[in-house]
């Protein structure tokens, strides 16, 4: 077997029994692929060392990593990537499961004991207050952009024509980087959600595009403090969810001037917090 025959696929076929109506039958169906990615760092004089370890849906895995280290205030200045690459040690059969981020110096700041093993559904913020948010260097977004609300409601059905696993499996989250005129900049797909914005934001790291000052965040499912750090990190103003917020989402974007969007389904959304980018009229303003 050949080392791009071991390169883990996004799907994975599985044999199921279908029940309808009462009616059985067997067939074969695709579900996404959960693997873990170990994330490792090196610099200069310094041997890879593990960093976290994060449950993910291959592809796009590079991004992943230099997103995590991005969004965890690690890494400041794409200069600071010297190259990232697959595992390459002598035997080791999870190639494909490991990426190295291969640096010019060592991370920015302490590496924290906070590092650990990640699921697909909670992530690593390793932030316990907002306080320590500021204290990490994440300051207020920059102003802008508004949005039209017709735009803003279009912009779930954008997201999910973007989803091509999900249109095969049914079961993985989406996070699409857009313009306030409503066009589809970047999109990526995982099981984790937190892993779908890390994508995004390693994407924009490493071709210069951060900050997203003039963008917005849309994810598919709820807007955690996890989603919302992240897209702070990203200098992105204004986060729009087709879920709900939790309480600490909706504390953080209060604090750091950005809007927040939720249950944006249909023709309806709510704005929790800087309800100035989001352009409309109410009956009671």
């Amino acid at each position: 077997m050949t080392l791009s025959d071991r390169r883990p696929k996004s799907t994975a076929r599985v044999r199921v029994r279908e029940v309808d109506s009462g009616t059985v039958r067997q067939r074969e169906d695709l579900v996404a692929t959960e693997e873990p990615l170990e994330i490792r760092v090196a610099w200069p004089g310094a041997s890879p060392r593990s960093l976290v370890v994060t449950m993910r849906t291959p592809g796009a895995d590079f991004d992943l990593a230099v997103g995590f280290l991005v969004s965890e205030g690690l890494l400041t200045h794409p200069d600071g990537v010297v190259q990232v690459r697959y595992c390459t040690d002598p035997g080791v059969e999870q190639t494909y499961n490991v990426v190295t981020v291969d640096l010019t110096g060592p991370l920015r700041g302490p590496v924290a004991a906070r590092y650990g093993a990640a699921s697909a559904a909670c992530g690593i913020c390793g932030k316990q207050s907002l306080d320590e948010l500021e204290l990490s260097g994440l300051h207020s977004v920059a102003p802008g952009p508004v949005v039209d609300p017709v735009t803003l409601c279009a912009l779930p059905d954008r997201l999910r024509a973007a989803q091509s696993l999900f249109s095969r499996t049914g079961g993985l989250h989406a996070a699409g980087v857009f313009t306030p005129e409503g066009e589809l900049v970047c999109a990526r797909e995982d099981v984790g959600r937190h892993n779908a914005v890390d994508k995004l934001i390693g994407w924009a790291f490493l071709r210069r595009r951060l900050p997203l000052a003039g963008h917005l965040l849309v994810v598919s499912g709820r807007a955690g403090f996890e989603i919302c750090q992240k897209a702070l990190a990203a200098g992105v103003p204004f986060v729009a969810a087709v879920g709900a917020p939790s309480s600490l989402a909706v504390d953080l974007c209060d604090r750091f001037g950005m809007t927040l969007v939720g249950f944006l389904r249909g023709a309806r959304y709510v704005v929790y917090t800087h309800p100035d980018r989001a352009a409309g009229r109410g009956v009671n303003q």
